[in-house]
C-alpha cells in the first residue's frame, strides 16, 4: 500500500503535475492567485458521478463569481474522460468545461488520501482501489479549509460545497463565524476574538445572545 499524505485543515494543499480533459496542468500553478475546489470520483462512466459531475458544471459560474475554480478527478485516462464528458452534458444538460484529472494510477489519490479502504470490493477491473468521494476546499495561499470524504455509493450536495466556499470567505473578510445552516443574509456570529467595544464599531447592530453568542446581520453589500 502506497504511502500518502496526512493532510488537515490548515495543511498545504500538496502540488502535483497531472494530465487532465483540458491538458497538462501543474496543481498550484493551476489554482494561481483563486479558491479551489478538487473533488475525486470512483470511476468514469458511473451513475452516481455522471449526475455529479453534471451538477458541479451547472453550479461552475456561481463558483466562478467567487472566484472558485473547479477541478475533478477520476480514475481513467483522458480519452475515456473526454469520451465520458459528452456523455455527463447529454444525460444531465450541463456543458462541462473544468478540467478532469486522469489518475489511473491513483497517484494524486494516494497524495490526497483520496481511497477506499472500508470498501475492498471498490475496485477496478485490475484489483486497484477506486477512489472515494473527496472534496477539498483550497484558499489562494494554498491551504487546505474543508475536507469532506463521502463513501462511493453516495452522490455529494453541490449547493453544501458552494455555502462553505460562503461561510469561508465571509469569515475571513469580516472576523465572522457562521452557524448552523447559515446561508447569505443570514445574521452571523461575531469572532470570539472581538471584544464588546470592538464589535459596536464593526457591527453596529450585533447584539449579545449569550457572553458566548453574538450575532449579528451582514449587510448584503458588505458581503460582496
Amino acid at each position: 500500500m502506497p504511502e500518502h499524505t496526512t493532510l488537515r485543515l490548515g495543511s498545504t494543499a500538496p502540488d502535483f503535475q497531472a494530465d487532465t480533459s483540458n491538458g497538462p496542468i501543474s496543481f498550484h500553478e493551476f489554482v494561481g492567485n483563486s479558491w479551489a475546489v478538487i473533488f475525486s470520483h470512483p470511476d468514469d462512466f458511473t451513475p452516481v458521478c455522471t449526475t455529479e459531475l453534471g451538477a458541479f458544471a451547472k453550479l461552475e459560474p456561481e463558483f466562478a463569481k467567487r472566484g472558485v475554480k473547479l477541478i475533478g478527478l477520476s480514475a481513467n485516462n483522458t480519452d475515456s474522460h473526454k469520451a465520458w464528458i459528452k456523455d455527463i452534458d447529454e444525460v444531465t444538460g450541463s456543458k462541462l468545461t473544468f478540467p478532469i484529472i486522469a489518475d489511473p494510477e491513483r497517484k494524486v489519490a494516494h497524495l490526497y488520501d483520496m481511497i477506499d479502504y472500508q470498501d475492498a470490493t471498490n475496485v477496478d477491473d485490475k484489483g486497484v482501489q477506486l477512489t472515494i468521494r473527496s472534496v477539498f476546499i483550497i484558499d489562494p495561499k494554498k491551504k487546505i479549509r474543508l475536507i469532506l470524504s463521502y463513501p462511493a455509493s453516495t452522490g455529494r450536495n453541490t449547493a453544501e460545497v458552494l455555502r462553505v466556499v460562503d461561510s469561508l470567505q465571509t469569515g475571513d473578510k469580516h472576523r465572522v463565524t457562521t452557524p448552523i445552516n447559515w446561508v447569505p443574509g443570514d445574521d452571523v456570529i461575531v469572532h470570539p476574538s472581538v471584544s464588546n467595544e470592538e464589535a459596536k464599531t464593526l457591527f453596529p447592530k450585533f447584539r449579545i445572545i449569550k457572553p458566548y453568542l453574538r450575532l449579528t446581520p451582514l449587510e448584503l453589500s458588505e458581503q460582496k
